[in-house]
């Protein structure tokens, strides 16, 4: 069977943008890319501006913020719920696990701190964070003793954090997962728990039951930190890392550049062939998000860590290789 077709863009970039970069987070509020934390020196945060990518005009500004503005990090969560964005934990410059959740308010570009301490998840980074249209969802990441495995939301309208039932010992903790909202379900697929893992689980909120999900088809091999997005039943995901440096977080790993869906109905992968001349090759640690460009939903991916352990800066974007409304 032929494999279905996927189209990457690389988008050009005007202004001064935020340069390269890994371990950041991005989130797409209409039109526009919002950038915070990250590393260009391994371990070491960049800054903390929220850096504005118009995906009209193709140019970069940063943002006049007030408010409670975040510390630099990296390994950070960002979400977006309507015109708000939520940013949770990372690590900070002491290498220290964080566990703050912040929002930005992208029309009054103002942070505020919403909770701290005790009142909500643990300590972590590189975890993994998705959203709907009421809650912010958090799970697993590296926290201050081991790798977890909970899975916790935020009520973005009563301003509260509800912790969910864990997935038991058949789901390791893990970091760099992906994490996908589909239909009421919470999906964590695959993700480092000291080896690749390439396990796919899912979270019935409406029953709050975990089950262990056996896929079919064009499996992708075990890998972390890839970038992902959902549009319709798929789960598309891209890259990741595929064998870790024996150097851990100093160095780089063996990357893929794939493409993969999994339908979420059928629980088939499929693997998408790549067309076009704007591939952008094996990487890791990028940031990501569901975006549209030209009215076409897709994935948006900036910067990563490359197989020379060169950080990146560039933009691409990926426009689905499935019919995404088939049933």
């Amino acid at each position: 069977m032929d494999q279905p077709k996927g189209n990457w863009i690389k988008l050009n970039q005007n202004g001064s943008g935020p340069g390269a970069r890994s371990s950041h987070a991005i989130a797409i509020v209409g039109q526009k890319v919002y950038v915070f934390g990250g590393e260009f020196t391994p371990r070491v945060p960049v800054d903390n501006d929220i850096h504005v990518f118009d995906l009209q005009d193709l140019t970069w500004s940063v943002a006049t913020v007030t408010g409670d503005v975040p510390p630099p990090r990296i390994g950070v969560g960002m979400a977006a719920v309507g015109g708000t964005i939520y940013v949770f934990g990372g690590r900070d410059g002491t290498h220290k696990e964080l566990n703050e959740l912040y929002s930005f308010d992208t029309f009054s570009n103002k942070w505020t701190l919403l909770s701290s301490g005790d009142a909500g998840p643990p300590h972590r980074s590189y975890h993994s964070i998705a959203a709907d249209h009421g809650r912010v969802y958090v799970f697993g990441g590296c926290g201050v003793a081991g790798r977890l495995n909970d899975l916790w939301a935020f009520d973005v309208v009563e301003k509260v954090w509800i912790k969910f039932p864990g997935p038991g010992e058949a789901c390791k903790g893990r970091g760099g997962l992906g994490l996908a909202v589909v239909e009421g379900k919470i999906w964590v697929v695959y993700g480092f728990s000291g080896e690749e893992t390439d396990d796919v689980h899912c979270f019935d909120l409406a029953d709050e039951k975990w089950a262990q999900v056996d896929t079919k088809g064009e499996k992708p091999s075990p890998r972390s930190v890839f970038s992902s997005v959902v549009i319709g039943k798929y789960i598309f995901i891209y890259g990741g890392e595929v064998d870790p440096s024996d150097q851990g977080h100093l160095g780089a790993g063996k990357f893929s550049g794939e493409v993969y869906a999994l339908d979420t109905h059928n629980l088939v992968w499929k693997k998408c062939a790549d067309t076009g001349d704007n591939h952008p090759g094996p990487r890791g640690w990028c940031a990501f998000s569901a975006g549209q460009l030209h009215g076409k939903e897709g994935l948006l991916v900036y910067g990563g860590n490359s197989p020379s352990n060169d950080r990146l800066d560039d933009i691409f974007f990926l426009i689905p290789c499935l019919d995404v409304n088939e049933k």
